[in-house]
């Protein structure tokens, strides 16, 4: 009776780490410090790994999410190319291309950040032109 006991309790704290596992990213807020300056990482080493001349500017964070106990961010952003180059100041106030140079991208990035080391890596991304 005991055998079968601790193998049906086993069974459920099994259970219970899969769907943790599962809901692991929960949503938090886009302004949340950490997660804007992660967000800014990540742009900032897609606008130098592009082989564009001009860089994009972000136009709209559709999806802020948390890895749970982590400073791992999981962020969808819309994004558009200006008709500033790619290591200009202020690329924030560059004006959006417009006619045949517009151009729009949708990308998902994951970032783990250490922000008391200052160290940020990019763990994942992924970019589609709309």
């Amino acid at each position: 009776m005991f055998l079968k006991v601790s193998l049906l309790l086993g069974f459920i704290v099994l259970g219970t780490h899969v769907w943790t596992i599962q809901k692991e990213f929960v949503d938090i807020s886009k302004n949340q410090d950490y997660f804007v300056v992660s967000m800014e990482f990540a742009m900032a080493v897609f606008n130098d790994n592009n082989v564009e001349e001009n860089a994009y500017r972000l136009l709209e964070v559709r999806r802020a999410k948390q890895k749970r106990w982590t400073m791992i961010f999981l962020m969808d952003l819309e994004m558009g190319r200006t008709t500033c180059k790619k290591y200009d100041e202020d690329i924030e106030n560059c004006p959006l291309q417009e006619g045949s140079g517009m151009k729009k991208m949708d990308c998902t990035f994951v970032v783990d950040a250490r922000p008391w080391f200052s160290q940020f890596t990019l763990l994942n991304s992924t970019c589609v032109q709309k």
